[in-house]
């Protein structure tokens, strides 16, 4: 009997699927970012994970810059992971949202600052992951070296695959889309 694929597998699949297609049509090859970049983007289609990150007044932090200045209240012995944690989600979060939401944030005027702090965030996490001798320091160092590219490819992806409609709301076509995964039965939201 054949075990069946949960719908956060099926959803991963499917970005996995589109983000390859896109990173070879960029020649950007990396299977191990390819896999990453699709679980970030499975993880971020739910809506709790989009906005994890709450400030000390319950309201959800949205700005990068109060992203970065927030610390985890870690426990004791977990302040390495909780840093690791913080710095992780800024970095998916600025590469979530300058690729695929990045007309977005050039009308706010900050796409230069999420591509400085992203890169930031994931150099930061491939330390971490060498104090930790964790062995994805690689990967991460990959991310905040070529972390402009890796967002543009997330653009191209963007453009090709869930362009809204001329005068919709940016974040539509994505919505759109991942309201049919879930009338569809494809997605756990």
């Amino acid at each position: 009997m054949p075990v069946p694929i949960s719908s956060a597998e099926r959803l991963k699949g499917f970005f996995l699927t589109l983000v390859r297609k896109s990173f070879d049509q960029l020649g950007m090859g990396d299977q191990p970012i390819a896999e990453y970049v699709a679980a970030m983007l499975a993880e971020f289609s739910q809506s709790d994970r989009w906005l994890a990150l709450g400030g000390a007044d319950g309201r959800r932090l949205t700005s990068v810059v109060e992203m970065s200045l927030a610390r985890l209240a870690p426990q004791a012995g977990e302040r390495v992971t909780g840093e690791r944690a913080l710095r992780k989600y800024v970095g998916d979060y600025t590469l979530f949202m300058s690729g695929l939401f990045r007309r977005f944030v050039e009308r706010g005027g900050y796409l230069d600052y999420y591509f400085a702090e992203g890169a930031r965030s994931y150099q930061a996490v491939s330390k971490l992951d060498v104090a930790l001798y964790s062995p994805g320091f690689l990967m991460f160092e990959e991310l905040s070296r070529r972390f402009e590219h890796y967002s543009g490819a997330l653009d191209f992806m963007r453009k090709c695959y869930f362009q809204p409609a001329p005068g919709d709301d940016p974040f539509a076509g994505f919505y759109q889309q991942i309201e049919g995964w879930v009338r569809h039965g494809i997605s756990g939201n």
